[in-house]
């Protein structure tokens, strides 16, 4: 579908399913603002790239997600936001009675509060341009739990609440908001991961992906960036206009076990 006028606002999309939402968003044609909370001259490089590459108008700006005025300004300063893309997020493994605090408060605030605050700015930009869509990055563990992860489950269960209560309150407005929520996805960090698993377990690459890095996803393929980002792209389609408050699970069967 053709999104040509819309402008996307994408946390944490300078690497990833983030920049493989940015692109998708861009290939239909939306103009994208990249973010994180770095300033280097490749996160500007990357905007101009696709700037060239879709010739739609592509930029960065820098915000950090765990800082609530940050998020907020994010959505000033990209002058306008007709889709809200939350998919800025970091993760931390411990058992719950060791769980650092530090790291538990960095999850919430990135994860969670991050998409609240963006959201709250965007919405009235949305209204006044008579059309919007927030999609969500949640995770599979926004539907289900997995142990050592609790911050980061408790988040995604919430991202998942608070697409639900957003979409209620926009329901007779043509704005919709959902989550999209995805299973393991083959990212640079998790390509990077895959030798030391192999080392770890003794095994070949495709043996350590089907056991071991895989071994909750029936599929035992991983979801691509892409597949996420068409996924996005789908949900500020028309078609979707009546979806909204819902979950699409992007996870090779995890979820329906």
């Amino acid at each position: 579908m053709s999104l040509v006028g819309k402008t996307a606002v994408i946390t944490g999309s300078n690497s990833g399913i983030g920049l493989g939402i940015a692109t998708e968003l861009a290939r239909a044609g939306a103009n994208v603002v990249l973010n994180s909370f770095t300033d280097r001259q490749e996160d500007h490089d990357l905007a101009e790239e696709i700037e060239r590459e879709y010739e739609i108008l592509a930029r960065y700006i820098k915000a950090d997600m765990s800082k609530p005025d940050e998020c907020r300004a994010l959505i000033v300063q990209a002058g306008a936001c007709d889709i809200l893309v939350n998919n800025a997020g970091i993760q931390h493994v411990a058992p719950v009675d060791t769980f650092p605090t530090g790291k538990w408060d960095a999850i919430i605030a990135i994860n969670l509060s991050s998409a609240f605050h963006t959201t709250a700015a965007a919405l009235p930009m949305m209204r006044d341009a008579g059309w919007g869509r927030v999609v969500n990055i949640a995770s599979a563990h926004g539907l289900t739990a997995s142990p050592y992860k609790s911050a980061y489950i408790a988040a995604k269960h919430g991202i998942v609440g608070l697409s639900k209560t957003v979409a209620l309150e926009t329901a007779e407005e043509p704005i919709t908001c959902n989550a999209i929520c995805p299973g393991y996805v083959l990212t640079p960090l998790v390509e990077a991961q895959i030798p030391d698993q192999m080392k770890t377990h003794g095994m070949d690459r495709e043996t350590v992906v089907r056991e071991v890095m895989l071994a909750r996803q029936p599929s035992k393929q991983f979801a691509t960036v892409e597949q996420i980002g068409g996924t996005t792209v789908f949900l500020c389609s028309d078609a979707a206009a009546q979806i909204t408050g819902t979950t699409i699970s992007v996870d090779g069967g995890w979820t329906a076990l």
